[in-house]
C-alpha cells in the first residue's frame, strides 16, 4: 500500500468508528463494516475526511467506487492514485 496514504487513512478511519482501535490495529483486508462496525454515514465521514487530509476530490469516485470500497486497502489502493504529494 502507499504509506503517506495509508497512515492518513488509518488516522481518519479511528476518528469515526463507535469502538476504539489503535491505528496500527487496523487489518487493511478486513471488511470495514463487517469487523468495525463502520456505518454507511461514518463511511462518508472517513473518505471525506480522507480526501480533504489527501487532496483528492471526492467527486472523482462514483456511487459504485464507493461501495466498492470494503477494506481499508481497497480504499488507500482507490485514493492514493490522485492524492496530492504532501499528505
Amino acid at each position: 500500500m502507499h504509506a503517506e496514504t495509508e497512515t492518513a487513512a488509518r488516522e481518519n478511519l479511528v476518528l469515526v468508528l463507535t469502538s476504539p482501535v489503535e491505528p496500527e490495529e487496523i487489518d487493511p483486508d478486513a471488511d470495514l463494516a463487517g469487523r468495525y462496525g463502520l456505518t454507511s454515514l461514518n463511511k462518508v465521514l472517513f473518505l471525506t475526511s480522507l480526501c480533504d487530509e489527501t487532496g483528492t476530490e471526492l467527486s472523482r469516485f462514483t456511487e459504485h467506487d464507493l461501495a466498492r470500497m470494503t477494506t481499508l486497502r481497497e480504499v488507500v489502493d482507490a485514493v492514493a492514485p490522485s492524492t496530492v504529494e504532501a499528505v
